[in-house]
């Protein structure tokens, strides 16, 4: 399925930003992209290209930019903290390159926090959903434990699945193998795959992992704060 009949997800147009410190300067410039629904994006490019401070501008945490910023259709780009906190809450998971786990909570509690954030749905619907994206992430039976209890990989999982909870319409990563070794980042290739194909999920990864990016549908390179 060509991606130009798929939904359009989210869209930038000539989004740029200055850092003033020391100095100004033009961190991206003109950037614009459309990412669709079922879409495996990853942006790459070498240290000091923009990539992160442009995965921040997308996820609305960093606002200070010009240009436009549309997510599901609707423009973001101008609206207040009250509202983009909802924004996020409900159409964006994210997964770092650290899990950012509570480590004295359990799995189960860890994965239902947006969610009880978000108020959407009962106590023992949020537990159910939380079981359900732990099933899909097959950690089902580690719910109980304490999150400090498992490994490195299957505690990015505990964070994939905690992304999922509120069904984002997009999950994005900010190195989310960056602190894996090559065996669990595959793991974490493969469930993002298996989220895109099965799920419908668009997911937009920064990544240094050049395999990670290339076995993706799409990469976008930054250079100087361009797409190249």
């Amino acid at each position: 399925m060509q991606s130009n009949t798929k939904q359009l997800v989210l869209s930038t147009n000539k989004l740029s930003k200055y850092f003033y410190d020391p100095v100004k300067f033009k961190v991206l410039e003109e950037v614009s992209f459309n990412a669709y629904k079922g879409e495996f994006l990853t942006l790459v490019g070498k240290s000091g290209s923009g990539k992160s401070t442009l995965l921040y501008c997308l996820s609305t945490m960093d606002t200070d930019y010009n240009g436009e910023l549309t997510i599901l259709e609707q423009k973001v780009t101008g609206k207040n903290q009250t509202q983009l906190a909802h924004i996020r809450n409900e159409h964006i998971g994210f997964v770092f390159q650290f899990h950012y786990l509570l480590p004295e909570f359990t799995c189960l509690k860890n994965v239902m926090i947006p969610a009880l954030k978000l108020g959407k749905y009962s106590k023992q619907e949020i537990e159910e959903r939380a079981y359900h994206k732990l099933e899909i992430l097959g950690l089902k039976d580690q719910a109980l434990k304490p999150a400090s209890k498992l490994s490195g990989g299957q505690q990015q999982r505990i964070a994939i699945a905690r992304a999922l909870i509120n069904d984002p319409a997009i999950i994005m990563g900010d190195e989310p193998t960056g602190n894996l070794d090559s065996k669990n980042s595959e793991n974490v290739f493969d469930i993002f795959k298996q989220l895109t194909q099965e799920f419908n999920q668009t997911i937009i990864a920064v990544t240094h992992d050049l395999d990670f990016a290339k076995a993706s549908d799409r990469t976008i390179e930054l250079a100087d704060g361009r797409i190249v």
